[in-house]
């Protein structure tokens, strides 16, 4: 687990040091995709959901937590947010799964959590860590490439 934490700080380290101000946050490729903005909002999501079953797992077993990526992005406006206070929360949010990874109980890693929307998929926290790390870079990767 400490390489998965040494790996979001550096991260969230390059990220806010990263030069933001020349990027098209609002522009979308197609009209029914996402913008560089809504993308960093999916992350935001991520890191919500992510915080939660990784606090939540720490004491509870099989626990289940989905949700509806698309309609999260929309219900939450990220398209006419403030680009400076979406990278603030990011930043914080991953800040915090950090301390939370950092902390965990090694005898909690080998929890199972169910992250499927239809039929159950199990996975322990510390593959759900390491994922979470992939699909992070991805989705970064999309927003600075």
């Amino acid at each position: 687990m400490k390489e998965v934490v040494g790996e979001l700080r550096a991260i969230v380290d390059q990220t806010t040091n990263a030069d933001r101000h020349a990027i098209d946050w609002g522009g979308k490729p197609l009209a029914e995709r996402w913008s560089k903005k809504e993308i960093l909002g999916h992350l935001i999501d991520s890191a919500l959901n992510n915080l939660q079953r990784f606090v939540r797992c720490t004491y509870e077993e099989n626990f289940k937590l989905v949700y509806q990526q698309e309609e999260w992005v929309q219900a939450q406006h990220y398209q006419e947010a403030n680009v400076d206070e979406l990278f603030a929360l990011w930043r914080l949010l991953n800040l915090q799964i950090a301390t939370v990874l950092s902390n965990y109980p090694p005898e909690r890693l080998q929890v199972l959590c169910d992250n499927s929307k239809e039929a159950a998929s199990f996975h322990t926290v510390e593959w759900l860590a390491g994922d979470y790390i992939v699909h992070l870079k991805h989705h970064l990767d999309q927003v600075y490439n």
